[in-house]
């Protein structure tokens, strides 16, 4: 029997789709040179959350999702969800701008 608890495969659909069509439109962004600087930030911050999550999901706790593992991260401190955290506060922001900027 597995204990591991994972969050539903609906969100992971929602989470996957969320980060390819922010990395296609901040491709867009990049060569329409609109907040190009921001956009080359958000590819890198779209590879890199799915990497860091991920890897530092494999220790948590049997019987505690990926969520629920990220919100006690960030409780006690880790560098990892911190970045996380602000990764997608920057994502939203971004989408924000793009939304703004688009014509």
């Amino acid at each position: 029997m597995n204990n591991w608890e994972t969050l539903p495969s609906w969100f992971w659909a929602v989470y996957y789709l969320f980060l390819l069509i922010t990395l296609v439109a901040a491709i867009f962004s990049v060569l329409k040179r609109v907040n190009k600087s921001l956009s080359i930030l958000g590819i890198l911050i779209t590879f890199s959350l799915p990497i860091i999550g991920v890897v530092n999901s494999i220790g948590r706790a049997e019987g505690m999702n990926e969520f629920e593992h990220l919100v006690s991260q960030i409780q006690q401190g880790a560098m990892w969800s911190i970045f996380t955290l602000i990764g997608f506060m920057f994502l939203f922001l971004w989408w924000v701008l793009f939304l703004r900027n688009i014509k």
